[in-house]
């Protein structure tokens, strides 16, 4: 049977108004598609017109009008009101400036961050008219204010102390280092400063068509945001970018101690005696060395059987090694239940790996670093049924939508990769895909990442569990410093090279790198992974010699050779 048979089809067409870009007429073709008795739909923004073939036994006229004036802050010219009911039958005549106002937008961001301005830059370059809204962090976000920008400045500065200190060559005797803590901080806050006027508030100062509001976002419904409970916005498409915070464990007393996460720690001007961190991620281990190496006694506690969990214990034995070896105590499998001050002193209830307990006594501060948590609540989600994550995390596609058609998310409140670079990414896909009939999706399958460790960490694809986990046939190839030229004439053999290749195809799918300055090679893998580069191709590939890069050559020889027996520059 035919899919129109039994059905008396009538075709319509309205002007509509409030249509500003092709994102718009896509909009009202989606909700209307869903609408019962609705047959197509096909609209123009430029024309300003829609043509709807509709089942006049399941609706008319009036209840088609009505539909259309439901969806965002569109309306029927020449038909009825939003404000009329369904029964009205009057002709008015709405249009397109009386439906604007200072309150209504294009396009709403709430949120600051990476995320924010590259939906806010994507936005001008469309010439839509954009409100951004931030509460928490100054604009420009976790990255330049609290995260990316200040940990690195603090790790390059200890890294320069700890040289002052270390040699690797026995003919070459550091003499010490005077460390000026407060003014390294110091320094840490002008750049930081420098970088959110330069990277952030000049990108955006001479866009004609934003709006920057610092209040409270709460959704009204799907199309409205209230911010400090008091004004309302109005927008065709949302996007929600509001990041992620630290995720503070309920332990007893943890409040009542007080504790510091990255954001506080990060200020402290006079240098801490000592620090126990909680937690062993990439965050607490970046935050561990930096300030061990700046001469603050440096204590991990972590509930897991070791650091950075999420990676191979090869990698992380390696960087244990070298934490241990400059002073930095870790407690693993170490669980705190209760914390108490005694004094000056914070005392930490820990459960011991073999079911004792014991005290743990820092004189100093307890910094927390216990992972994220997105920044969801508060945020009235019960008025526009977004569905989240059982973290909390907003659910998203590949194109950034969410499950409710105007609405989109981006960067760390999602259940996405959560990287600066990725969430500028998802910031502008967002935009694109909500005013475009042309969508596009993120691929994260060659996405690299790097932790500032020293060794540092790096990857790209998936590792040989992954590979596994999936049912890929593969093989890898590791391939320790000690082989690799530039290392030897370093004296700095830490770390090793690990590929994995499909060996079906002889692919590359994924890559793991732990050496000094590893995550300089990581970015060479991801592109191979993401546009099929065989291992054979890597092999056979010229690579400067006495060059870190040479190794990824040399681990992909390894493959098929024993590259202890081949000399220099060997193929």
């Amino acid at each position: 049977m035919r899919d129109n048979e039994n059905k008396d089809l009538k075709t319509i067409s309205l002007e509509i108004s409030g249509m500003t870009c092709s994102g718009c007429s896509s909009h009202i073709e989606k909700d209307m598609n869903k609408t019962n008795g609705i047959v197509s739909s096909n609209v123009n923004h430029e024309t300003g017109k829609g043509e709807f073939t509709f089942d006049t036994n399941k609706m008319g006229k009036e209840e088609l009008i009505n539909a259309v004036n439901s969806i965002g802050n569109y309306s029927v010219v020449n038909g009825i009101k939003k404000e009329d009911s369904f029964s009205s039958t009057s002709d008015t005549t709405i249009s397109k400036e009386s439906n604007k106002n200072k309150n209504q937008f294009d396009l709403i961001v709430i949120g600051g961050g990476s995320a924010a301005f590259s939906a806010a830059i994507k936005a001008e370059g469309l010439g839509l008219t954009t409100l951004m809204v931030n509460a928490g962090l100054e604009f420009g976000g976790t990255c330049v204010n609290v995260g990316c920008v200040p940990s690195k400045n603090l790790i390059r500065a200890a890294e320069t102390a700890y040289h002052a200190t270390h040699s690797n060559f026995k003919g070459i005797k550091p003499r010490g280092v005077d460390i000026d803590f407060k003014q390294i901080i110091k320094d840490k806050k002008e750049l930081v400063s420098a970088l959110q006027q330069q990277k952030y508030m000049d990108v955006v100062s001479d866009f004609e068509n934003l709006t920057m509001l610092k209040g409270w976002a709460e959704f009204a419904d799907k199309n409205t945001i209230i911010v400090n409970g008091k004004d309302k916005y109005s927008a065709t498409n949302i996007v929600i970018a509001t990041g992620a915070t630290t995720n503070i464990p309920n332990i007893e007393g943890l409040n009542e101690v007080g504790y510091l996460t990255n954001v506080s720690l990060f200020d402290l001007e006079e240098k801490p005696i000592s620090i126990t961190i909680m937690g062993a991620g990439y965050i607490g281990l970046e935050i561990a060395q930096a300030y061990s190496r700046l001469g603050v006694k440096v204590r991990i506690i972590e509930f897991t059987d070791r650091p950075l969990r999420t990676q191979t214990s090869d990698i992380t034995d390696v960087l244990v090694e070298q934490m241990k070896s400059e002073g930095i105590e870790i407690l693993p499998n170490f669980r705190a239940f209760k914390f108490e001050k005694k004094g000056n002193d914070t005392i930490i209830h820990c459960n011991c790996p073999d079911g004792s307990t014991t005290q743990v006594i820092e004189k100093g501060h307890i910094v927390v670093a216990t992972g994220t948590k997105p920044n969801t609540t508060k945020l009235g989600f019960e008025n526009s049924d977004i569905n989240l994550t059982k973290s909390g995390h907003i659910l998203v596609n590949e194109k950034m939508e969410t499950n409710v058609s105007n609405i989109y998310a981006a960067g760390d409140v999602t259940n996405t990769p959560p990287f600066v670079y990725t969430a500028a990414t998802e910031g502008n896909t967002a935009v694109n895909n909500a005013f475009s009939l042309s969508k596009s999706s993120i691929d994260y399958s060659s996405l690299p990442w790097v932790v500032f460790t020293d060794p540092q960490i790096a990857g790209a694809g998936m590792d040989e569990i992954e590979a596994e986990a999936k049912g890929i046939p593969f093989e890898v190839s590791k391939l320790d410093l000690k082989h690799v030229p530039r290392a030897l004439a370093a004296q700095d053999t830490r770390g090793f090279i690990k590929l994995i290749r499909n060996t079906e195809t002889d692919k590359l799918i994924g890559a793991r790198v732990i050496a000094p300055e590893g995550g300089e090679l990581i970015q060479q893998l991801s592109m191979a992974i993401k546009f099929g580069i065989t291992v054979k191709d890597l092999a056979e590939s010229f690579y400067p010699y006495l060059t870190l890069g040479e190794g990824i050559k040399l681990a992909a020889i390894t493959f098929g050779k024993d590259v202890s027996k081949l000399s220099c520059c060997a193929s």
